[in-house]
């Protein structure tokens, strides 16, 4: 496998382009490009594969790391790749058909131009950065879905492409990961709404608030919190209204949240920040949750947890179903979201063309469900 490396790359590299590796031409597949850009003000790394643009994003990354950059990219690769949800045979299958990393100096314009242009679009999905990591699997998933140029005029997914590409050198479906069914019901007294999803547990609590907020038609202008439920919860005391506190009594055992200032108004409930938690270290096991958006409209949602699916070929989200429609952002709480209606219902209101174009500003729409599978296969 042959890592093409801009003049930068090679600098940090510590390799003299003179006699960095030559590449004959072979498989596409098996080819990269590398160049070393600023991100959030550190030394990153982006990986291009040549055939299908797909990138991986190194974080932070030091003089050491580039004296272990083979071994750390066949790292990156297994972890970028597992968070995709593919197959370990699948992957193990590649590196061995991929052959020893080598280091090459570029020589393609074109592929160049296409690895300078993913660089420029990295920046674009900072709020995926996990700070904390080296390797970054949500931004490099993310990234990759983003719609790049392919000549001529077109335009596809890297991601897509590299599927196809890893399903002809494999001979096999690349998928396979476990999955919870889930029914999640925005907690309302007199409106019914709710959506029924499978997410693949490979995702972190950061990416199943992005696959709610697609479900729930939300644009993610506001913090948002998950608490988690097992079937005993914690014996911290509670105010009756508080999130982390069911019905029957149940109490949360962890809070987590999107932001270090929430640990500046922690309670009695064990908080923790979501980015890099994994569903998995906590689902299936824990049956029920609460996702609250919005903490001043204070929407909250019940997630529970009803099923388990061990072989989940897909790797992506799904919306099975749903109910009704999510409120507008911003439009202060259930009284207020009643009062909205209201309104929108009587089109002699003297303020209902008012409310309609304030509802268009607050990009209001219905519940679609093929709109939302569309925007969930990205997730």
């Amino acid at each position: 496998m042959f890592i093409h490396s801009t003049k930068k790359m090679l600098d940090h590299l510590k390799v003299k382009p003179e006699i960095a590796t030559e590449q004959t031409d072979g498989n596409a597949s098996f080819s990269w490009h590398a160049n070393v850009i600023r991100l959030n003000r550190k030394q990153s790394v982006v990986f291009m594969n040549d055939k299908s643009q797909y990138v991986i994003v190194l974080y932070g990354v030091r003089a050491k790391d580039f004296s272990r950059m083979d071994s750390l990219f066949e790292q990156a690769l297994r972890m970028v790749w597992s968070a995709e949800g593919m197959k370990e045979n699948v992957i193990d299958d590649y590196l061995k058909q991929a052959g020893e990393i080598q280091f090459a100096k570029t020589k393609n314009r074109s592929l160049v131009a296409r690895l300078n242009q993913a660089c420029q679009s990295i920046p674009f999905f900072e709020d995926e950065l996990n700070t904390g990591q080296l390797i970054q699997p949500e931004l490099s998933l993310l990234a990759s879905r983003h719609l790049v140029g392919v000549g001529k005029g077109e335009y596809a997914h890297p991601n897509e492409m590299l599927y196809e590409d890893l399903r002809q050198l494999s001979g096999e479906e690349i998928f396979s990961v476990r999955a919870v069914e889930m029914n999640v019901r925005l907690m309302l007294e007199e409106k019914h709404v709710r959506r029924r999803l499978i997410v693949p547990l490979n995702r972190t609590f950061r990416q199943l608030h992005k696959i709610l907020q697609t479900a729930f038609g939300w644009w993610d202008y506001h913090l948002h919190e998950f608490f988690v439920f097992d079937n005993h919860g914690t014996n911290v005391s509670l105010s009756n209204n508080h999130p982390g506190l069911m019905a029957d009594g149940t109490k949360a055992i962890v809070n987590l949240v999107d932001n270090e200032e929430a640990f500046d108004y922690s309670d009695e409930i064990p908080m923790k920040l979501e980015t890099g938690t994994k569903l998995t270290d906590y689902l299936p096991e824990a049956k029920q949750l609460i996702y609250v958006y919005d903490l001043g409209d204070d929407w909250r949602h019940r997630i529970e947890v009803t099923d388990v699916i061990e072989n989940y070929t897909s790797n992506y989200p799904v919306c099975l179903d749903g109910e009704g429609d999510a409120p507008p952002e911003d439009v202060g709480g259930e009284g207020g979201y009643l009062k909205f209606l209201e309104i929108m219902d009587d089109p002699n209101h003297p303020e209902h063309d008012d409310m309609k174009q304030w509802a268009r500003s607050q990009l209001y729409t219905s519940f679609d469900l093929t709109r939302v599978n569309h925007i969930l296969k990205a997730r």
